[in-house]
Order: structure tokens, then C-alpha cells, then sequence
């Protein structure tokens, strides 16, 4: 029987890489045989490989919201997993938009994809990706139940957390949000509660070597993101077995490390607790 696991294949919060730093959101979930890729932000098909998962064994992917560090890399995923040899649809099912999206870039990739289909015999790449609009509620996704709450990423709308619950574990991932009341209940006793961070003392850090933006960015994060020790108190009162810190704001400041982190999230969380690094494997089985 394979392994009940969550795979972090991208932890950095934020669309902006540098050398050295690690790769955007997106995270592998694995229950009961189900491969779910959650994002698609840049680096997620490598990522996917690195885990061991081949491009054409995805089962679904889900996009919890429209901002490009959680879809950017959605369509080159679909044609390198095309070239890989994928010919059966994959449910995608993201925020209304996701489909626009789509279609401009098959548009952009016009001439190479029909010079493919003619000179390599492919399928059509278009229908490959069954896009359907992300609701509210639970619906059947595989042998899985998909559990989705609205979660707070102003100014987007749109943003939501999910929960996937099998026959023997379950999964939670916060999405982008500031800390909501509502998490608690949807992620009570998950065996894993995978949340955004953040250090709320990097911010003016990280504001400043952006270097091109203004102040409306420091009031994005602030109000739109989870600081860590609130974080830990979710956790906490969810009565979760595993938390994992994601999409990690700031993760790529030498004067914060793993050990603010820590003490951060221990304010409210006395559990196992794993700071997010990229092609970091969670068992869900222990």
C-alpha cells in the first residue's frame, strides 16, 4: 500500500525567487492511493518529480487562489506532463478565472502545440485539463472527501483553505489567509494542519529589499497573512496531530531563522511541528 503523506514541493511565500532561496507554494497530498497537487506556483513540476511522482500519475490539482505564486506554473506543468506521455483529463478545480488562464496559455503555446499534434501524433492538450470552479462545501474528489472554507486574503475573495479526509487520515491546508476563527473547527483533529506563516518582525525586512514597491505592500501582508504564533494557537485548539509551517513569509532573511520560527509557533503550539522546507515529506501513516 503506498504512504499517506503531504510532500512540501514549495514553501516560499511570495512570487519573487533569488539564488539561493527556495521555490513558491505548492504541496503534494498523497491519501489512500490519491495523488493531489494543491498550487501550481513556479517549480511545482520539478518538485513533483523530485517527490518521486511521475507527471502523468496526478490524479487532481486543486488552486486555492488566483494570486501567480499559487497557478503560475499550472499550464507548463500540463505540457511537460503532455510531452511526458499524459493522454487521460486531470480535474483542476480553482477560483472562477482559472479557465481564462487556461486558454491563453494554449494560445501562447499555439505553434509548438500544433506542431506536435501534427509532427508527434499527440493528443489534443486542451481537454486534458478539466477545469471546474472551486465550492464552498465537500464534495467527492477520488476515494477522497475535499472539504473547502473561505479563508481571509484580502483583497482576493476568491481564497480558500482545504481539507482532505480519507479512509484512515486527513489533510488540512490553510491556503493564503490572515488568521480566521473558522480554521478551528474545520481543521479539528486532522492528522496534519499545513498553514501559511509568517514572522511578523521580518516584514519591514522584507519590505525594504523588495525595493519597488511602497507601503501598501507591508499593509497586504499584515492584513492578508497568519503571524506564526497565532498560527500555533489554531493548531492548538484544532487539536491536530502534525503542524507544518508553509509559504513562509519572510524565508530567505539570513537574521531569521528556523529558531524564530520555532519560538514563534511554540507561543501557542506544543505539538510536532515542522518548518516548511522545499521536497519536505510528512507521513500521515504514524
Amino acid at each position: 500500500m503506498s504512504e499517506n503523506r503531504v510532500v512540501l514541493l514549495g514553501t516560499k511565500g511570495g512570487p519573487a525567487i533569488r539564488p539561493g532561496t527556495r521555490m513558491p507554494t505548492s504541496s503534494l497530498v498523497q491519501i489512500d492511493g490519491f495523488t493531489v497537487l494543491v498550487d501550481a506556483g513556479l517549480g511545482c513540476t520539478r518538485g513533483l518529480c523530485d517527490a518521486g511522482v511521475a507527471l502523468t500519475d496526478l490524479d487532481a490539482i486543486v488552486i486555492t487562489h488566483l494570486h501567480s505564486d499559487h497557478y503560475l506554473e499550472l499550464g507548463p506543468l500540463f505540457h511537460t506532463a503532455w510531452t511526458a506521455g499524459l493522454n487521460k483529463p486531470v480535474p483542476v478545480i480553482g477560483p472562477d478565472g482559472l479557465d481564462r488562464y487556461w486558454q491563453g496559455f494554449l494560445a501562447s503555446m499555439e505553434f509548438d502545440i500544433s506542431l506536435r499534434l501534427r509532427d508527434e501524433g499527440r493528443p489534443e492538450l486542451a481537454p486534458l485539463a478539466e477545469i471546474s470552479v472551486i465550492a464552498e462545501g465537500a464534495q467527492a474528489l477520488g476515494p477522497l472527501t475535499m472539504k473547502v472554507l473561505r479563508n481571509a486574503h484580502p483583497p482576493i475573495e476568491d481564497s480558500f483553505a482545504l481539507r482532505f479526509d480519507g479512509g484512515t487520515c486527513s489533510a488540512v491546508i490553510s491556503g493564503d489567509t490572515a488568521p480566521i476563527p473558522e480554521m478551528v473547527p474545520f481543521a479539528e483533529g486532522a492528522d496534519i494542519l499545513v498553514h501559511e506563516a509568517m514572522l511578523s518582525a521580518g516584514i519591514e525586512a522584507l519590505c525594504a529589499r523588495v525595493g519597488n514597491g511602497d507601503d501598501r505592500l507591508r499593509i497586504h501582508l499584515e492584513r492578508s497573512h497568519a503571524p506564526a504564533d497565532q498560527v500555533g494557537r489554531i493548531a492548538q485548539e484544532a487539536g491536530v496531530k502534525q503542524l507544518a509551517l508553509n509559504h513562509l513569509v519572510p524565508c530567505d532573511d539570513p537574521n531569521f531563522t528556523e529558531t524564530h520560527w520555532r519560538d514563534e509557533t511554540r507561543r501557542g503550539w506544543s505539538g510536532p511541528l515542522f518548518i516548511g522546507t522545499d521536497g519536505m515529506a510528512i507521513s500521515l501513516d504514524t
